[in-house]
């Protein structure tokens, strides 16, 4: 399956479920928002409102809607990964979804390359405690592990003051630094989902 460079798809890993607020959701909004001053066009998922089983395959069986995100998530060009920090980690929502992505590693297109290959994705963090870097750290490598490639400056994040009250979604403006990071990784995304689209990875 080829990506469709003009297509993004956020993940909202927020352990939060139906319409309870989330500062994740409004960060992945505000990239999706972003992308589309670039062509890129997106939707954007509560991860914990589907019944995402636990597991290592791209179908652990009944009444799994793995399947169905993982067709999501091959069609566009570009994944944005949305989590909050908790406890210094990626919300185990995400760690769930990157355990899904796992099978990747297992399964290839025509060319004999892997599934995830030409496409790439780009993290939203958010929380009231030290550990954005942390969380890069953990969600980029295993999302290059499974096949994405990550462009530079591919985070937008930000936390508040350590213990704090204050969320992101309480904010009255978006803080220029974050503003800043949004519209880089937005533009680095949407510039090299299309270069990989149009020269795609070479088979081995």
């Amino acid at each position: 399956m080829t990506p469709d460079p003009t297509r993004a798809l956020a993940l909202n890993c927020t352990l939060k479920t139906g319409s309870e607020a989330s500062s994740t959701e409004v960060l992945c909004r505000q990239m999706l928002e972003e992308l589309e001053q670039h062509g890129v066009t997106g939707d954007l998922v509560r991860v914990a409102d589907l019944n995402i089983k636990p597991g290592v395959t791209s179908d652990e069986g009944d009444g799994d809607e793995w399947p169905d995100l993982r067709r999501r998530i091959l069609n566009a060009g570009i994944l944005i990964v949305g989590t909050p920090i908790w406890l210094g980690q990626p919300s185990s929502v995400c760690k769930r979804v990157l355990e899904r992505m796992d099978a990747f590693l297992g399964e290839t297109d025509d060319e004999g390359r892997m599934v995830s290959y030409d496409r790439v994705a780009i993290l939203a963090t958010v929380g009231n405690e030290d550990g954005a870097h942390h969380v890069a750290a953990e969600v980029y490598q295993a999302l290059n592990d499974c096949g994405y490639t990550i462009p530079a400056a591919a985070q937008a994040y930000w936390v508040g003051e350590a213990a704090g009250s204050i969320d992101y979604q309480d904010l009255e403006k978006v803080p220029d630094s974050t503003g800043g990071m949004i519209e880089t990784a937005a533009r680095h995304a949407a510039h090299l989902t299309r270069l990989l689209v149009a020269d795609p990875y070479p088979a081995g």
